[in-house]
Formats: C-alpha cells, structure tokens, sequence
C-alpha cells in the first residue's frame, strides 16, 4: 500500500521487452534506497512494481502484459521522468489516502488553466470509472494523491498547488499529455458492497436442520 505523497522523482533508464512483458530499470535520484530489499515494492508512476534488482541509484522490475495494457508504461521512453514512492510503513504518517498501486485505466489531459499561484488541470474521466470519481473525493494521478475539485460528464478537474508542482512530475504536463489513474479504493469497495451481483450470489437451497430432523437424517 501506498499513500500517494510522492518521495522523489526518478527516470526510466531502461525498458527491455521480453515476449509479452518487459523488464525496467529506473533511475532514482534522491530516493533513499538502503532499506530497499528484493521483493519490495515501490510505486512508479502510480504503479506497483517488485524490485528484482537494486543498487545506490536505481531499481529494476519485471512488468507483465496486463500492466504494459491498462497503464501507459508501453509507450514511456528512456529518460521520461516518473514520480516514486516507496510502500509505507506501519508508522509512516498518512499524508494522502489509501493507494493500492493498481492503475485502473488511463486518462488526457484536456486543458490547463493557471489561476494565481494554482494551475487547473482537466482531464479525461473514462466512463467505467465515473461511479467512483466524486466532487472533493480522492483520486491518484500518476502514483499522486489529489483532490477532485469539480467534475462534469466527461471530464474532472485537479487544482494543483506549488509545493505538489515541484516535487511531482506534474510540471512537466501539457495538453495530450496521458497519466495513469487510480480510483479511491475505498469508493470502489463500497460500490461492491451495494451493488448485487447475482453471478456471485448463490440461492437458498431449502434445507434447513428442522427439514433434515423430519426427514430422519438427523436426531
């Protein structure tokens, strides 16, 4: 799990396909890699990757086909710059909001509007996902954790602040620029909560301990 609050900003050094995956090597400038150990995990871009490999400056991960498929990974070359952060710790101070790593599509970028010392980003909001994106509700962008400050049919809106412009990869945005995002997980689980799935929902069948009693199976 992730908390959204980027640690550094990193760069893709490599991408090495590999039959349907890839493997990745990612540059880490300052990101503090000593307590880093195989197996862990650290978010880029937004998306959750195992290190197999670390050393001082850099990681590297295996990416499946389902991961070069829903994110924008695919289409990243050498040297894009990409936001990091390593999983959090039990005591590590919860600054964002839950963030599991796990991209669910990815979005444009549509318009950009400055306003004082803010900017106004709008972006594009994929149908499949418009149940779990809500006005003030909590979305990742690109491994961020931000707020949807208004929304319509189609698009939401980001207003990012200058402290988040300069220790994120967000300066760096233009118009056609694609992101990865992730949905408020909590929002997600509630929606399963409520919503009836009859393909999962298996009727009574009728036999109660009373019924076996009646019928001598049971004393």
């Amino acid at each position: 799990m992730f908390t959204g609050i980027i640690e550094a900003v990193g760069a893709l050094r490599a991408i090495n396909t590999s039959g349907d995956g890839a493997r990745v090597i990612i540059d880490t400038g300052v990101l503090d890699l000593s307590d880093v150990k195989l197996g862990d995990s650290i978010a880029t871009n937004g998306i959750c990757l195992t290190v197999v490999a670390v050393d001082n400056s850099s990681f590297s991960a295996d990416v499946s086909s389902e991961t070069l498929t829903r994110t924008g990974l695919a289409h990243y070359q050498t040297g894009d710059s990409v936001n990091l952060e390593k999983a959090m710790l039990p005591t590590t101070r919860f600054g964002g909001h839950m963030v599991s790593g796990h991209v669910d599509a990815v979005s444009e970028i549509t318009r950009i509007e400055h306003k004082g010392n803010s900017i106004d980003y709008w972006l594009t909001m994929p149908a499949e996902l418009a149940a779990y994106i809500a006005e003030k509700g909590s979305i990742t962008i690109d491994g961020t954790s931000l707020t949807v400050n208004s929304l319509t049919a189609e698009q939401f809106r980001l207003t990012i602040v200058p402290h988040t412009t300069q220790q994120t990869i967000i300066s760096k945005y233009q118009v056609g620029t694609k992101v990865n995002l992730e949905v408020d997980l909590i929002a997600r689980y509630i929606e399963r909560l409520l919503t009836k799935h009859t393909a999962n929902v298996q009727e009574p069948s009728g036999v109660t301990h009373a019924l076996l009693a009646r019928s001598g199976f049971i004393k």
